[in-house]
């Protein structure tokens, strides 16, 4: 990411942990208490509460750097350049994902499940009769984080093109500086607040797009806050400068969360005083580990290396394919008789190797597959 000539190697980094960590997270799925794709007999008390943590805050992390990519693309290009990209990184890759990679899946969790015994070419036309999962077999499954990023690019393009009037841009500047006040910043975590007051309970995560109303606003609005704030360098100074005190905000949070509604996931079921307890200190919880992040990044990442400069441009092939991969390796993983642990080493071993091997020689070479995961038609420098 870059503002003028110098380029923010922390959001890189930033970026290509936090899809990093979502690897690790989907691998966990078989071995959690959680319904999942694909289940292992067996299941880790602690690995399910690690996981239930993680899913708290890594997608709002997500959207929030999403967000300030979209700031630094729209340095670059005009807003109908931006929204031809958009169509072409996200909308095509996603169309290909449902209907030649994520069906894999399907299969192997109807598999395991008992639902089909046939061979996959058995099973794969009936993608193509276009009913919805779960009846049928057609689903955007994990890309629904496309989903809601292509639609949240497509609703915001108006406040794109007003913020693209100069006067207008000069007030965007002047407003993320402001609101980069540490208090005024801390203060952001109100809207998330008041969704946990109001929709958590109605509109519990579906990733359905439709009637999903909690998810949608509580990820648009971070995205929002990513695509305000993320051209300020007094914001990410901000973000640096008190990093300690965000983490240490967060993990009071932790602390008093944990035991309350996570450990038995005793989570909030009616409007009481208990989901407005819970929705205060989740939404600060999630919003100062985020600040936190950003600021440890801020302070500690900033520069460049040959893993990271490859790792950027992998990334979001990556993501595509992981939890295909997952799930077609874990249907197997998951019958050996081994423990929980060896199991989900292996699984991440063969998971990121494959990852690696597919970008490698089928994806990275190819302008059509380049296209297809979403990637840039020419690398840098070439």
């Amino acid at each position: 990411m870059e503002s003028g000539s110098e380029r923010k190697y922390y959001i890189d980094w930033v970026r290509v942990l936090a899809f990093s960590l979502l690897i690790f997270f989907h691998c966990a799925m078989p071995f959690v208490d959680y319904n999942w794709e694909i289940k292992n007999k067996e299941t880790s008390a602690g690995l399910t509460r690690l996981i239930w943590w993680l899913h708290q805050w890594r997608l709002p992390l997500l959207f929030f750097i999403s967000g300030v990519g979209i700031h630094f693309s729209l340095k670059k290009r005009s807003v109908a350049l931006f929204t031809g990209e958009r169509f072409v990184r996200l909308f095509i890759p996603l169309l290909f994902a449902m209907f030649f990679t994520i069906p894999l899946q399907v299969y192997f969790e109807w598999l395991q499940r008992g639902k089909i015994t046939g061979s996959y070419a058995d099973f794969y036309p009936t993608v193509w009769q276009f009913v919805p999962y779960p009846d049928g077999s057609l689903t955007w499954s994990h890309m629904w984080f496309v989903v809601y990023l292509f639609v949240f690019c497509l609703l915001l393009i108006p406040i794109f093109a007003i913020f693209r009037i100069p006067m207008l841009n000069k007030w965007k500047a002047r407003l993320a500086n402001m609101l980069s006040h540490p208090v005024l910043l801390f203060l952001l975590f109100i809207p998330l607040m008041l969704y946990h007051f109001n929709l958590y309970l109605e509109y519990p995560e579906q990733a359905s797009l439709l009637d999903d109303w909690f998810l949608f606003l509580f990820s648009l609005t971070l995205l929002f806050y990513g695509y305000i704030l993320g051209g300020s360098d007094r914001f990410w100074n901000t973000c640096s400068k008190y990093r300690y005190y965000f983490l240490g905000i967060a993990i009071a949070c932790i602390l008093y969360l944990f035991p309350e509604y996570w450990w038995h996931l005793n989570l909030p079921k009616v409007k009481d005083q208990r989901l407005y307890v819970f929705g205060t200190l989740n939404s600060i919880h999630i919003w100062a580990l985020i600040l936190s992040i950003l600021g440890f990044a801020k302070k500690h990442l900033n520069f460049s290396n040959n893993f990271l400069l490859k790792a950027n441009q992998a990334v979001y092939p990556f993501y595509i394919l992981h939890q295909t991969l997952i799930v077609s390796f874990g249907y197997y993983v998951t019958q050996w008789p081994l423990p929980i642990f060896i199991k989900l080493i292996l699984l991440i071993a063969v998971t990121f190797t494959s990852l690696v091997l597919l970008y490698r020689y089928l994806i990275k070479p190819f302008k059509l597959t380049r296209l297809l995961y979403g990637m840039k038609l020419k690398e840098k420098g070439k």
